[in-house]
C-alpha cells in the first residue's frame, strides 16, 4: 500500500469519525497540499525514521508552496504531526512493524513576543471603533474589555449575552475554511477546549453599548454586516486598516486580547481569574505567558510599598 492510499483511508475512517471539523479540514489540506506530492509515492512499510526526517528538513528549507523559501517551525511541525497520528494508527493496525513517526525530531518554536497596545494607544483605538459608521466595528472594543478571542467574537450571537447579569457565554467559534462542498467561506465549530467554554463577566461600561448595538442590529450575530456574518479574514483587514489610519503600529487581531490581560493585571486581577476569563486550560498558561506584566505590576507595588514605608520613617 502506498503512503497517499494510506492516507485517504485513515482520513475517511479514522479522522473523520473523530475529529472536529476544523481538524479534519487541515490535516486534509496537509495531506493534499504536502504529503501526498511529496510522500504518497513512498510504500507504507518503506518510511524509515531517516526518509521522514530529511523530509521534515526540507520542508524547513524550501517548504513554502508559494515561495519556495522556508517553512515555518509551527507549519513543519503540523505536518509531523498529521504524519505520526497516521502512522501510529497503521502501527495499530499492524500495517507497519515499528511506530516510526514517533522518532521524527521536532524543532522547537520560539516563543512569540507578546505585543500589546498602550494606554494611549488604546484610548485611540476605542475612539475611533465607537465613532465609525460600520457597526461590526465595536467588536474591536469589545475585545478590548473581554478578552475574547477573533474567532469567539465573530462567533458570538445575542442570545450568548445576559443583559440582566451582564455576561457573556463562549460556546462556540469560528474561523475561515473550505466545508464539505469545497466553498471558501465562515465556518462555525465548537471550541477546541473545554476551557475554551466559559462566562465571561462584562464591565458596567459595555452592557449600555450593546444595548444600543443589538437595537439596530439585523442579524442574530453580535458582530455582522448587516445581516451577513464576517470571515476571520476579512475583519483582520479591517482592524489592520484601522490602525494605518490612525499612525499605529502593526499588531495583529490577537494583541486586542493580550492588552486585555495586560490591563487587567495592571488593575490588580489575580492570575487564576484571568486565566478563567481568558480560556486558558490552566493558571500556568496565563502565568507564563503574561510574566513580564506581571512581573511589572509586583515591581510597581512594591515601589508603592516603598514609598509609604519612607513617609512613615519621616514622620
Amino acid at each position: 500500500m502506498k503512503y497517499k492510499e494510506w492516507l485517504q483511508e485513515w482520513l475517511d475512517n479514522y479522522v473523520k469519525i473523530s475529529a472536529k471539523q476544523r481538524t479534519v479540514l487541515r490535516y486534509t489540506e496537509i495531506s493534499n497540499d504536502h504529503l501526498v506530492p511529496s510522500m504518497g509515492e513512498y510504500e507504507l512499510k518503506s518510511l524509515s525514521p531517516m526518509i521522514l526526517q530529511k523530509y521534515s528538513s526540507e520542508l524547513l528549507a524550501h517548504g513554502n508552496k508559494k515561495t519556495g523559501g522556508a517553512l515555518s517551525v509551527g507549519s513543519v511541525n503540523s505536518i509531523i504531526t498529521v504524519i505520526q497520528s497516521s502512522l501510529n494508527v497503521a502501527y495499530n493496525l499492524d500495517l507497519i512493524s515499528e511506530r516510526v513517526g514517533d522518532k521524527l525530531k521536532r524543532s522547537k518554536l520560539n516563543e512569540k513576543k507578546i505585543e500589546c497596545f498602550s494606554v494611549d494607544e488604546q484610548r485611540a483605538i476605542e475612539k475611533s471603533v465607537l465613532s465609525d459608521k460600520r457597526e461590526y466595528m465595536f467588536g474591536v472594543f469589545l475585545c478590548l474589555y473581554s478578552g475574547l478571542r477573533i474567532g469567539e467574537l465573530l462567533a458570538l450571537e445575542w442570545r450568548d449575552v445576559d443583559f440582566i447579569n451582564g455576561t457573556l457565554s463562549i460556546s462556540k467559534i469560528c474561523y475561515d475554511g473550505r466545508g464539505v462542498n469545497g466553498v471558501f467561506g465562515r465556518i462555525t465549530d465548537i471550541p477546541k477546549t473545554s476551557s475554551s467554554c466559559r462566562i465571561i463577566p462584562l464591565p458596567k461600561l459595555i452592557i449600555p453599548l450593546l444595548k444600543t448595538a443589538k437595537k439596530s442590529s439585523k442579524s442574530q450575530l453580535v458582530i455582522a454586516n448587516g445581516e451577513i456574518g464576517l470571515i476571520v479574514r476579512t475583519y483582520q483587514r479591517n482592524f489592520a486598516s484601522l490602525l494605518k489610519k490612525l499612525h499605529i503600529a502593526h499588531r495583529g487581531f490577537h494583541a486586542l486580547r493580550h492588552t486585555f490581560a495586560t490591563r487587567a493585571i495592571e488593575c490588580g486581577m489575580d492570575v487564576k481569574t484571568l486565566s478563567e476569563i481568558l480560556g486558558h486550560k490552566n493558571a500556568t498558561i496565563t502565568l507564563n505567558r503574561y510574566a513580564h506584566s506581571l512581573m511589572e505590576h509586583k515591581r510597581d507595588m512594591m515601589n508603592k510599598l516603598g514609598k509609604l514605608c519612607e513617609l512613615s520613617h519621616n514622620k
